[in-house]
């Protein structure tokens, strides 16, 4: 009885693959039924393609209305000449076209329905690579004695570096998921952590006032920038490619001393003191554009402005006012491209600075031209979002609003096409990158949630919240992907590397996870 009952418990391998069959001749039939009712749609519609920007591609065409997502994409890879395949998502007005033709057109205002109008179907190129999600936990890293505050992959994606409260920078190697340096030095907690483009430098600051530049191969210290009075709040490196032939990049930091610093790290010494604000700076992001003037610094704090300064003499260019409470975080639509520099998802090397300086210069362009100029976003206390063309006008192109709490951290997808925003009101919302339009609103964290972060392919998006938990969200279907506890307390700081492999996630509860597909 029991051999049998075992028996019955696990079909034998005949069984198996007659069920296996089975499932994939209903996956057919269920396929073949769709394409018959894609088929069976009658008329014809009018539709033009067009990009993001409006430029039109191609003529006006009469396709089908029961025309498959798939069957557009390969429409428009011919129509655009492409010499391979290239994946795209296709808007008809407002609604993406998910399936076919005929069920975007259903979901169209009453007044638009119609096939005597030409349907503009906006395309979006995606990236031509699939990041997998992460799904588990490869390891828990221990070494800091208190919680975790910043984590960063270096741009190569070969090592990590975390920043704590036990006041010491720690690097990690991700070849073995093993600790590799300690680097001791901070009086105090670590604020922040980043890498220099080209990932030999790591700067670290934090309350001590002082920041610390450590060699990211050894995470010996290199030097210590000292001149700041209050804590150090966030620090940005210069865009490579805006360096000057033969220079290094430049790093910025903002204080609470109301002041941002531009420090040579070669030599150790403070350029420029930008002041002009009046309470502490939290944020500074510095831009690609205006390569001429080594790019542009763009600040802002405590004092509700955003202020923009040109990094060659010092000068502020502008300010933009518009929030009505503390500015909490900054984002750049290019943000992705500039901190990885010259690398790609794929493995390379480059024998000296300059071929990176080179390589970083051809990504940015591609990358501007991919998302349609340069945008800064900026999220506040005030609940609300600001998107702004700075180098443009002071005048903001749109301000969201929708979340009901404090505004934490904003981010980009690195092709510029969406951003996201997390928010103490335990949601995340998705939001157009060109137009700041409202998508979509994430909800299933029980806490606030603190960061967020990207995957290459901008497909994916992962979150960091107070609840302990992980959550990792597909942007195409809108859905929790993979909810990912694991950490014993609330979660600080999330980071994707740039090639998609791992994400790190810091903790109160004093480890860092890495996570893996």
């Amino acid at each position: 009885m029991a051999a049998a009952e075992l028996a019955g418990a696990r079909p034998n391998k005949r069984r198996r693959v007659a069920d296996k069959q089975k499932a994939a001749e209903v996956v057919a039939a269920a396929k073949a039924a769709e394409v018959a009712q894609t088929l069976a749609v009658d008329g014809q519609a009018l539709v033009q393609f067009v990009d993001p920007d409006g430029n039109r591609a191609g003529p006006e065409l009469d396709v089908p209305l029961g025309s498959s997502k798939d069957q557009l994409c390969t429409l428009l890879n011919q129509l655009l000449e492409n010499d391979e395949d290239l994946p795209y998502s296709f808007h008809l007005e407002d609604t993406e076209i998910v399936s076919s033709l005929a069920s975007s057109f259903g979901k169209l205002a009453g007044g638009k329905m119609s096939t005597e109008r030409v349907l503009q179907i906006t395309y979006y190129p995606l990236a031509v690579f699939r990041v997998r999600p992460v799904t588990r936990c490869t390891s828990s890293l221990n070494g800091h004695t208190e919680a975790v505050l910043c984590v960063a992959f270096s741009p190569d994606c070969t090592r990590l570096a975390s920043g704590s409260g036990d006041a010491t920078v720690r690097l990690w190697d991700l070849g073995t998921e093993l600790p590799k340096h300690t680097c001791q030095g901070h009086q105090g907690w670590v604020l922040a952590v980043t890498w220099s483009p080209d990932g030999s430098k790591l700067a670290s600051a934090g309350m001590d006032k002082i920041v610390m530049i450590w060699c990211g191969r050894s995470g010996k210290l290199l030097v210590a920038l000292k001149g700041h009075s209050q804590p150090v709040t966030c620090a940005c490196w210069q865009p490579l490619h805006a360096v000057a032939e033969g220079g290094f990049p430049q790093l910025a930091t903002a204080s609470k001393d109301n002041s941002v610093r531009l420090w040579d790290t070669n030599g150790g010494i403070c350029i420029r003191t930008l002041s002009s604000h009046s309470a502490p700076v939290m944020q500074v992001r510095w831009s690609g554009e205006r390569v001429e003037q080594g790019g542009a610094v763009y600040t802002a704090g405590r004092d509700c402005v955003i202020k923009v300064w040109n990094p060659s003499d010092g000068t502020m260019i502008t300010e933009l006012k518009g929030h009505g409470h503390w500015v909490n975080t900054l984002a750049l639509n290019t943000d992705y491209v500039l901190r990885s520099g010259p690398y790609t998802h794929e493995d390379q090397k480059f024998k000296d600075l300059e071929e990176k300086r080179q390589a970083a210069k051809t990504r940015y362009a591609e990358a501007v031209s991919l998302c349609g100029g340069e945008r800064l976003l900026s999220g506040s206390d005030d609940f609300t979002l600001f998107l702004w063309k700075p180098l443009e006008k002071k005048t903001p192109i749109t301000r969201m609003t929708g979340h009901q709490k404090i505004v934490n951290h904003v981010a980009f997808s690195p092709d510029g096409r969406w951003f996201a925003s997390a928010s103490f009101d335990k949601s995340i919302r998705l939001w157009d990158g060109r137009t700041g339009k409202y998508v979509h609103a994430f909800r299933g964290h029980v806490g606030d949630v603190y960061q967020l972060s990207w995957s290459a392919d901008s497909r994916l998006l992962i979150t960091a919240s107070k609840d302990s938990t992980v959550k990792l969200w597909d942007i195409a279907s809108k859905k929790l992907q993979e909810d990912l506890p694991g950490h014993a307390d609330e979660v600080y700081a999330v980071d994707w590397s740039l090639n998609g492999a791992r994400v790190a996630t810091g903790s109160k509860d004093r480890t860092l996870k890495l996570w893996r597909h």
